[in-house]
């Protein structure tokens, strides 16, 4: 048994004032008043990353072992980043392979690894941003049927441009439980809200690698706004998107909109050579490739110059992936019977423990 007294934390829509949590066998077993003195500690419910390519030195793409992963791993839990989304890039099929073979083979003994993200190759060749071109395609049925069964299980998420790709490969995704995002698109308006109305539940890195707002042109960010269901990530270091553009597509989208990283590491084999520069990654060429993000700072971020309320930008961190990859019943949130995934914040939200399944890390 473990209890946390007397700190501030995230539940619901305001940060609760004395509260002390008790934790059993790995779960939440009860949240409770407290009156003793309060500390000037918060307490946030672990956080979710659906796109992420590397942490700890390893870019899961380069090296796709299972040694990468437990690195990965281990470097995000140290970081307050309780579950993710291990992301591959457009890229040679027999590296695909490598990928799904190491996920496949660590899951077992996984901790915070949740599955794998597909980032192509099925997009668009217009919209590539840093992909490589050589190894994009358009999906067919029977290729999609031999991936999942390949995959096993642990293909959670794909981002695909379903302008190019056929409603029957899309379906097949969705009937087999894979999350499907709408990215590296050059859809139209009326084609993005078709892929949402089908059933496509959220959108890739929302203004990059996509068609933009045009008065006269109003594109997929448009067809997301207007749309009541889709959901829609966003990369929020002031690099990939201006934090005032932040700020309004909060306002329009609320709970539809959740933080990535889409970070990468320092790589200078194969096809994605990821360079620093000016907190972020770039291929040789220049073209932004990935970002220098965590999770805790992509929330700092939109409470310091994106106008979001601190509880908003937990959950945007949290609970919207929780719930967009079916896991709002057992993580991303402080509630009885919920995992206990916590972190303990200082007053100016630095990251003092980890607390995952109940244990200090």
């Amino acid at each position: 048994m473990l209890n946390i007294p007397n700190a501030k934390f995230y539940a619901d829509d305001i940060l609760q004032k004395e509260q002390s949590i008790s934790i059993h066998n790995g779960k939440i077993s009860s949240i409770e008043k407290s009156v003793s003195n309060l500390t000037d500690e918060y307490v946030l419910p672990g956080l979710i990353d659906l796109q992420i390519y590397g942490a700890g030195g390893k870019l899961f793409s380069a090296e796709p072992t299972v040694e990468s992963l437990k690195i990965i791993e281990d470097n995000l839990l140290k970081k307050g980043t309780t579950g993710f989304l291990a992301c591959m890039a457009t890229n040679a099929p027999e590296v695909f392979k490598a990928c799904i073979t190491a996920a496949k083979e660590y899951r077992s003994s996984a901790r915070n690894l949740l599955g794998l993200h597909l980032e192509g190759p099925f997009l668009n060749p217009k919209r590539l941003g840093a992909h490589v071109p050589a190894f994009v395609r358009k999906a067919t049925l029977d290729e999609i049927k031999s991936l999942l069964d390949f995959g096993d299980g642990v293909i959670k998420m794909m981002t695909i441009a379903p302008e190019i790709n056929d409603d029957e490969v899309i379906q097949y995704l969705l009937d087999h439980d894979v999350v499907v995002s709408l990215g590296h698109s050059n859809a139209t308006f009326a084609e993005a809200t078709e892929a949402y109305n089908q059933g496509i539940q959220t959108t890739t890195h929302l203004f990059n690698a996509m068609t933009p707002i045009h008065h006269r042109e109003p594109g997929i960010p448009t067809a997301f706004f207007n749309h009541d269901q889709a959901m829609a990530s966003i990369i929020v270091d002031g690099k990939h998107v201006d934090f005032e553009v932040v700020k309004w597509a909060h306002k329009l989208a609320g709970d539809r909109l959740f933080l990535i990283t889409d970070a990468v590491t320092p790589c200078t084999t194969g096809p994605y050579q990821h360079i620093e520069k000016d907190d972020k990654f770039v291929m040789p060429d220049g073209t932004l490739s990935g970002s220098s993000l965590t999770m805790l700072q992509a929330i700092k971020n939109c409470v310091n110059y994106c106008g979001i309320n601190l509880a908003d930008a937990i959950k945007m961190a949290s609970q919207y992936p929780a719930k967009l990859i079916g896991l709002e019943n057992f993580t991303g949130k402080i509630e009885a019977g919920c995992q206990a995934d916590l972190l303990i914040l200082d007053e100016n939200l630095n990251l003092k423990n980890v607390i995952f399944k109940g244990a200090l890390q």
